[in-house]
């Protein structure tokens, strides 16, 4: 069994930097890749960013770029999202997923591949 724990999130005015968490409860984290994607009212599920298992290569959307950072630290079985500069545009309730690492790398970006997820927190961005 595998659960994942999404915390972090919150209300913040543009311009502001939030960090998102994620808890993976379960055995071997570091056999997981981890996405981070997001959904917004009356738009699809939306890739953000992802890291591998070692935390050695890491994958942005286009829109988040330079703006974003995911990370993670097996160690402490915890991957994070700093977002900054937040603008409205970000408003979505984000999710944390984990993905097996014997999926090729090509299908981070694609949310039905991955094999957990946790419930979401909600990040709302005020002009």
């Amino acid at each position: 069994q595998v659960l994942l724990e999404e915390t972090g999130g919150g209300l913040v005015q543009a311009g502001d930097s939030l960090r998102l968490s994620c808890a993976f409860f379960g055995p071997t984290f570091n056999m997981y890749a981890i996405g981070w994607f997001r959904q917004a009212p009356g738009k699809e599920r939306e890739f953000v960013a992802a890291i591998n298992w070692n935390g050695g290569q890491s994958y942005y959307a286009d829109s988040v770029k330079g703006r974003f950072d995911v990370s993670r630290d097996n160690a402490k079985n915890t991957a994070f999202l700093q977002m900054n500069n937040l603008s409205p545009e970000d408003t979505a309730v984000y999710h944390c997923g984990a993905q097996w690492e014997g999926v090729p790398q090509a299908l981070y970006f694609e949310h039905e591949k991955y094999d957990y997820w946790g419930p979401g927190t909600q990040v709302s961005v005020s002009q």
